[in-house]
């Protein structure tokens, strides 16, 4: 990478696109941990006092829907009709049956729909994240765990941040400005809402990974005021932050989101595999960073591309990384499926600040 700066956002749970990813991810959970083999494309949108379900279902699990989205809203923070949009705002349910023409592949262990994926990994931080993104994901999580806290009690659901690294040689130096959006009580003051999140959330954040920013450089509400949140403001659809989703803009993304999806869908599996690949690369000592790349086509089961680019960062020959790649994960889709051990009830993890860089996931775990 040669820029000087990079930038990267992240988004609260609250954010009205995270409520929709949260509310596929819910159903999806709900529904994998009855029948592990479930097929699932789950869309959702949230608008002014509107919650839509559209996409497919092939599934042998019986879940109560309105239930699951009515408890997810109401974890996120939405429990005042006041705001226009909560955990008692209509529910359209619009989910059918999975196309016949899509299953007929997929039961053969065939990609559900083709496509291009990437990981990506380098050594910037202890998750081997870039660093932007991964400070931006911090005081997103930090700012939603003082909500839920009630440290800060004046906090309401949804907020974004945005982080500005300065490197010098390919390396990170300092963090040059931070923005936060945050909203707010009517009776707390613009004043007040800056000096507590600046003590309580963004010096702590940078401070954990070594770094601090001038004052001057931080802008928190720049409006001056948030008072209502959520999709009253603005709609939220699934998978519409991929980039906060991935690496930050950091890396290349694949065009599709991953919320909602099950894992014979290669938008998702794929995208994990890759990041898994490129992260054991990389804690591998086998480079600095690295970029995964895999491809497929609809129905069928191997990848129509793999490939992997350390930016001149190896410390070993093009041979001996590909050695260890093919070795590491078979990258069929059943291949990775059960080498990950995706059909599990944990995407709801996923939802809120970045796919990628939890210890806890699959897709994250480091080879011995």
């Amino acid at each position: 990478m040669s820029y000087q700066l990079f930038t990267s956002e992240s988004v609260a749970s609250g954010h009205p696109d995270k409520i929709a990813d949260a509310v596929s991810d819910a159903l999806l959970d709900a529904m994998i941990a009855e029948d592990p083999t479930v097929r699932a494309g789950i869309e959702t949108i949230v608008g002014a006092n509107k919650i839509g379900l559209y996409g497919e279902v092939k599934t042998t699990a019986k879940v109560d829907v309105e239930k699951i989205v009515r408890k997810t809203v109401s974890r996120l923070g939405y429990t005042n009709p006041e705001w226009n949009f909560s955990d008692q705002s209509p529910i359209d349910n619009n989910l059918h049956q999975q196309s016949p023409e899509i299953a007929m592949g997929v039961d053969l262990d065939g990609a559900g729909d083709q496509g291009m994926m990437f990981g990506f990994a380098c050594d910037e931080t202890p998750e081997l994240m870039p660093l932007p993104i991964t400070l931006a994901h911090t005081l997103t999580k930090t700012l939603d765990r003082a909500r839920e806290s009630g440290s800060l009690a004046w906090l309401r659901p949804d907020g974004k941040s945005q982080v500005t690294v300065k490197y010098e040689a390919g390396e990170p130096v300092s963090v040059e400005k931070v923005v936060m959006a945050v909203a707010h009580d009517e009776e707390t003051t613009p004043e007040k809402v800056r000096k507590d999140v600046l003590s309580a959330i963004i010096n702590p954040t940078l401070e954990k990974y070594g770094y601090s920013v001038d004052p001057e450089n931080v802008v928190i509400n720049g409006t001056g005021l948030w008072h209502i949140p959520g999709p009253d403001t603005d709609a939220g659809l699934t998978g519409r932050k991929i980039v906060v989703d991935g690496y930050g803009g950091y890396a290349r993304v694949g065009g599709g989101a991953f919320s909602g999806k099950d894992p014979s869908k290669v938008d998702r599996s794929a995208a994990y595999a890759a990041r898994y690949i490129a992260k054991n690369i990389v804690a591998a000592g086998l480079a600095k960073k690295c970029e995964v790349a895999l491809a497929y086509v609809i129905g069928k089961p191997e990848p129509q591309m793999k490939s992997f680019d350390c930016f001149g960062t190896e410390t070993k020959s093009y041979e001996e990384i590909q050695k260890f790649v093919d070795e590491l994960l078979d990258t069929t889709v059943k291949g990775i499926v059960e080498g990950l051990n995706l059909r599990q009830s944990i995407y709801s993890q996923t939802t809120a600040y970045g796919h990628f860089g939890k210890p806890d996931l699959p897709w994250e775990q480091i080879v011995s």
